[in-house]
């Protein structure tokens, strides 16, 4: 494609990456994907020849819509475009490129905005579940400014918070695939939860880790991705994702002993490590932890109550999920976001 595609480069959360109008970009899924791996200069590890950041959580692309839905605002679909391999999926959902969506949306008048804050309603193609979202705009304009803190992200920017409807399962048909919280795979005890984003967790210790280890370090260890990537094909045919060998599902946490919040995790996804964790990645760990049986049970820290908020430690901080229950079940699970636009206009392929 030789002419030029508009797009707004942002980022979301921990990740960043393209935004576009699903009308600006080609209708066939194989000439959209094959501009998308152009455009962000894939296959190459470094990206080069594209917009891409080298790592996994730079080459991303929200693609927005107008919804038909009742009550729905704006259609979500989230593309992975791999660094390395000639591959785009949707085969996941992405909560940090979701935290970009709603400010999108505003600014390319799909939401109409409000004086102060101004609410999305927001259908996940991926995953066919509904997010909600407030974003401030004071005089009707979106504000990317503020002083709301995410480990992770350098400096401050305007809260952008998130709360998921219904995302039990939203993958692989349940939220443990499995139908039990902890099963034997390759050796080694696991949980197979999805709660917006297939999981397997592992404890650290069954794979020889601490569970503290810097993620370039857990990144050189080749006997222990190796490993990993062995339990991963076996979990995903039980979690009903078939061959996964060229997905970016299930994600992998190894979890540990907190240091103060609930749990310690590390999480490759799938083949690098993540330097923090990814937002519905946390919601599944959190739901993990308050599920009697689990990997978790007597590492994670859950307190008491029917709302529990839970700080999920990663690699670079933590990230804290607000869950509430009902009869013990998780049914709501909120968690707080900031997004920065970065760059708008076009980007050529």
């Amino acid at each position: 494609m030789s002419d030029g595609v508009r797009c707004m480069w942002m980022r979301g959360g921990t990740s960043k990456g393209g935004y576009f109008l699903a009308a600006d970009l080609p209708g066939d899924p194989e000439a959209r994907d094959a501009f998308l791996l152009s455009a962000m200069g894939s296959p190459d590890p470094r990206q080069i020849d594209g917009m891409g950041g080298a790592d996994p959580l730079t080459s991303k692309v929200a693609v927005v819509k107008t919804s038909e839905r009742d009550g729905v605002d704006v259609d979500y679909l989230f593309l992975q475009v791999f660094v390395d391999r000639p591959v785009v999926t949707d085969a996941q959902n992405c909560g940090n490129i979701l935290a970009g969506v709603a400010p999108f949306a505003i600014e390319r008048g799909l939401v109409s905005a409000r004086d102060g804050e101004t609410p999305a309603v927001i259908f996940m193609e991926n995953t066919g579940q509904v997010a909600e979202v407030t974003v401030q705009t004071p005089g009707g304009k979106v504000r990317y400014d503020g002083d709301a803190v995410i480990d992770g992200v350098p400096g401050t920017a305007a809260p952008v918070p998130i709360a998921f409807r219904d995302t039990a399962g939203s993958s692989c048909g349940a939220l443990l695939p499995t139908g039990t919280a902890r099963d034997l795979v390759a050796g080694v005890e696991v949980t197979m939860i999805d709660n917006g984003m297939p999981c397997v967790l592992l404890r650290a210790a069954d794979m020889g880790i601490s569970g503290d280890e810097d993620p370039a370090d857990l990144e050189a260890d080749k006997a222990l991705r190796a490993r990993l990537e062995d339990i991963r094909l076996a979990c995903g045919p039980l979690m009903n994702l078939g061959d996964v060998r060229d997905k970016s599902v299930p994600k992998m946490t190894m979890i540990s002993a907190p240091k103060a919040g609930a749990i310690a995790t590390r999480t490759f996804i799938p083949h690098r490590c993540h330097k923090a964790i990814g937002v519905l990645g946390a919601v599944s760990v959190a739901t993990a932890c308050l599920i009697p049986g689990s990997v978790a049970e007597g590492l994670a820290k859950v307190g008491e109550g029917d709302t529990r908020a839970l700080s999920i430690e990663h690699p670079t901080g933590e990230m804290t999920v607000l869950a509430t229950l009902e009869g013990g079940q998780v049914t709501r699970a909120a968690i707080l976001r900031t997004a920065r636009k970065l760059m708008d206009g076009e980007v050529f392929a």
